[in-house]
């Protein structure tokens, strides 16, 4: 895999950590990683963002937790098979996506109903 497209900003209010796991996982949901595409260690994603191992180790077992990635000593971290049938997101998962866009949000200066607008239109015409 090449460069990953992950960016972490240091002064947001979501913690780093949190920023890596939205930011891999929305790449692997929207397909732009693909089963079995590896992820860099975490090592060389904590130099490359400068930020202390410990925080991408979270951000992995956090994304490993939520079946998005598998993790094996010695062969790294890979994008996991996608689960056969429709995917149903768990409501601990949506309720971390929802805590981490409103605080970025909020961190930008949005109030309630900016949030929610911004919701409505990433939802699209169709919201079902």
């Amino acid at each position: 895999m090449s460069e990953l497209a992950v960016r972490v900003d240091t002064t947001s209010q979501v913690p780093p950590y949190a920023q890596i796991r939205a930011q891999l996982g929305a790449l692997i949901v929207t397909g732009q990683l693909a089963e079995g595409d590896r992820l860099p260690t975490v090592r060389q994603l904590a130099t490359d963002l400068g930020l202390a191992p410990g925080t991408v180790a979270r951000a992995y077992r956090e994304l490993e937790a939520a079946e998005l990635i598998r993790t094996r000593r010695g062969a790294g971290s890979r994008v996991a098979a996608r689960p056969a049938g429709p995917i149903r997101p768990y409501a601990s998962q949506l309720a971390t996506l929802a805590r981490d866009f409103t605080s970025s949000a909020r961190a930008l200066g949005a109030d309630t109903e900016a949030v929610l607008a911004a919701v409505r239109d990433a939802l699209g015409p169709d919201r079902s």
